[in-house]
């Protein structure tokens, strides 16, 4: 899948769901944010990271939530596309609103960059309607390990993105073999 870019100086923004994780369990994770991914969501997700890493430019600002599952998934895709380490942002936590992100987002972007956002459902959902159409509605279902790319030709704000592609874990899977 080629990259497509309009305008001078797009931003793109890949949002990308967490892989399959371990069953909430509270007796062995009495704070849900520590539960793992599974040993084949681990697998899973690097062959879907592989993918990404084909559909984005090299080196792009990761951003996280603090969940283990979430860090643990934008770890792998770091592994695949490179950049500097991923960044914690409290707006990709679970049970988040999406109009935080795009906020955080608008603060934080500069002209031409690429960032990649690993998060939860429902709330990247949320985010990729919000940026699509104006409201915070989920207009697309993110897949564990899923991702999306939406692309802002000038100003980050409620329904100026442009959806560019949307593909689950194991279409990303087989852009990674």
């Amino acid at each position: 899948m080629p990259r497509v870019r309009s305008g001078a100086h797009p931003l793109r923004v890949v949002v990308v769901r967490h892989g399959p994780a371990e069953i909430r369990d509270p007796a062995r994770w009495p704070d849900d944010a520590e539960r793992p991914l599974t040993p084949s969501g681990v697998k899973a997700t690097r062959r879907a990271a592989k993918g990404i890493g084909r559909l984005v430019d090299p080196g792009p600002r990761i951003v996280t939530s603090r969940a283990e599952r979430a860090r643990a998934t934008a770890e792998l895709v770091h592994a695949a596309v490179g950049g500097a380490r991923a960044e914690t942002w409290i707006e990709l936590a679970s049970g988040r609103p999406a109009e935080p992100i795009l906020d955080r987002l608008a603060r934080s972007a500069q002209p031409g960059e690429e960032f990649l956002l690993v998060g939860h459902a429902p709330g990247l959902a949320e985010f990729v309607g919000l940026a699509l159409t104006g409201d915070g509605l989920p207009v697309v279902r993110l897949a564990k390990g899923g991702a999306a790319c939406i692309e802002f030709a000038a100003a980050v704000r409620p329904g100026a993105g442009r959806l560019l592609w949307l593909l689950t874990r194991k279409q990303l899977e087989t852009l990674g073999d």
